[in-house]
């Protein structure tokens, strides 16, 4: 395992920067259409622009985020059954070995799916900033 850590905010950073940018009114209305297109609003769509482009964060579309969100669940669910199997380690009992490959074989599924899914994002992000569709 690498050492990378991850930080959890359970409160939002405050927004103390602002950055301006001057649009003509055809473009700020075309950029109104795309933040009301993503349910987003003007300023979240507009950070959250800038900070794709910057590569800090990628934007995601409704269905990126239901992808995300059953491959979070699967997570759950593997780790669910990894801390029963653990319990009952810890507790002396015997687990069968097929209850470890199961286990293991659906952590690479689900690792394998988030790896795809986020490969696609970046290609996607890629084509959309170089106006490729």
């Amino acid at each position: 395992m690498d050492d990378a850590k991850f930080e959890v905010r359970l409160e939002p950073d405050r927004k103390g920067r602002m950055v301006h940018a001057r649009v003509s009114a055809d473009e700020y209305a075309a950029i109104e259409k795309a933040a009301k297109a993503a349910d987003m609003t003007v300023s979240g769509f507009f950070r959250s622009l800038i900070l794709e482009g910057a590569g800090v964060r990628p934007i995601l579309t409704k269905d990126d985020r239901l992808v995300m969100a059953l491959l979070l669940e699967d997570m759950r669910a593997i780790g669910v059954n990894l801390n029963q199997v653990a319990r009952s380690i810890n507790s002396g009992k015997s687990v069968h070995p097929s209850e470890l490959d199961i286990n293991l074989g659906n952590v690479q599924r689900v690792q394998a799916a988030v790896l795809t899914e986020l490969r696609s994002l970046a290609k996607r992000a890629g084509h959309k900033r170089r106006g490729e569709g």
